[in-house]
């Protein structure tokens, strides 16, 4: 499979991501059970009638991906391909809670019609007049890594040539609640939580939209070279080394061709043995873990997918979001590994474009 380029990316995360200087404002969150995104202005992109009606996913994605476009330099993408792991999800409350409020009688249709999953990739694609292929992938972690696999697989067989793919999970008060009462969400009494070395189970949930313009031909604007994808639904912690050799043998490289690898430590006890694991494959690379900065959520690794990006095209790496010492002159090849609650295992090859 021939590489695709990222010719652009954005972000609106708990982090001030929207800003230029991002490694410089990062800022750790440990003693919260939830961490919010940081939203802007939406006013200066959206017309007020319409903010009304829309979910706060739906907010967040439409400005990530007018920003990935804008720098990207495309006004019409030849597909549009999102990834989210709980959709609208404030909208299916409403529209439930409506359900229930009004004993199924004299319900309007307006929460359910924008409460399926591929609201977000339909509204940027009425908002942009785009009527090119369009899909939503609901893989719970793994969505944006479908997302980019579709995109990468359309680019080689020659069907498009620049394509937004992106990735958006918003919180809702009852989800929350919810994930508080099963144990998803740490105990208060957990907190500040320790992300590598946590011996109690459960993470920080937090929320945000990551955009990217995935392209046939290297641009000025391109942050790095999508290489390889591979995704498992499930594997035995045993069997993480073998799983990570493998994907690196496919694509002619060893540990040692790594110069950093992004783990997504989330401080649950019980999952993150997984990374333990694929720590020792790395002893002379780069270890960055980021869920600290962006919480744990169905599509997180849209954030560390944007700060690799960042980190490729700047050859810099954030003190904050590292967890060895080893820093390499040249950072060439990134691996990204992630999974959520131990399940959905993905690694994503980047490489200096």
């Amino acid at each position: 499979m021939s590489t695709v380029y990222i010719n652009s990316a954005s972000c609106i995360s708990a982090q001030d991501t929207l800003r230029k200087d991002i490694f410089h404002h990062l800022t750790p969150q440990n003693a919260v059970q939830i961490i919010k995104a940081i939203e802007p202005n939406y006013k200066e992109f959206i017309p007020p009638a319409m903010i009304r009606r829309m979910s706060k996913t739906v907010k967040m994605s439409s400005v990530a991906s007018h920003y990935a476009l804008q720098e990207a330099g495309i006004s019409q993408p030849d597909a549009i391909i999102a990834g989210t792991g709980m959709g609208c999800s404030q909208d299916s409350e409403k529209f439930l809670k409506n359900v229930i409020d009004n004993n199924e009688e004299f319900l309007t249709p307006t929460f359910f019609i924008q409460s399926t999953h591929n609201t977000v990739a339909g509204q940027i694609a009425l908002a942009l007049q785009c009527h090119a292929y369009n899909f939503t992938y609901v893989n719970t972690s793994s969505s944006l890594e479908f997302s980019l696999l579709d995109a990468q697989l359309q680019i080689n067989d020659g069907e498009a040539e620049n394509i937004l793919v992106g990735s958006t999970d918003e919180q809702t008060d009852r989800t929350m609640e919810l994930y508080c009462l099963n144990n998803t969400i740490k105990k208060e009494a957990d907190l500040p939580a320790d992300y590598l070395n946590s011996t109690t189970n459960g993470v920080i949930w937090g929320e945000g939209a990551s955009f990217f313009v995935v392209g046939k031909i290297k641009t000025d604007s391109t942050y790095a070279r999508l290489t390889n994808i591979d995704i498992k639904n499930r594997i035995e912690i045993s069997e993480v080394q073998n799983f990570i050799h493998d994907f690196l043998t496919k694509n002619n490289l060893s540990a040692q061709d790594i110069d950093a690898v992004i783990l997504g430590y989330s401080g649950d006890a019980k999952s993150d043995g997984y990374y333990n694991e694929a720590v020792k494959l790395f002893p002379d690379s780069s270890l960055l873990y980021y869920k600290h900065l962006s919480g744990e959520f169905n599509t997180a690794s849209g954030f560390s997918t944007f700060m690799a990006c960042h980190i490729l095209k700047e050859q810099e790496i954030p003190e904050v979001m590292m967890i060895n010492s080893e820093k390499k002159e040249e950072v060439k090849n990134i691996l990204l590994y992630n999974h959520l609650a131990g399940c959905d295992h993905s690694l994503v090859l980047l490489e200096r474009a």
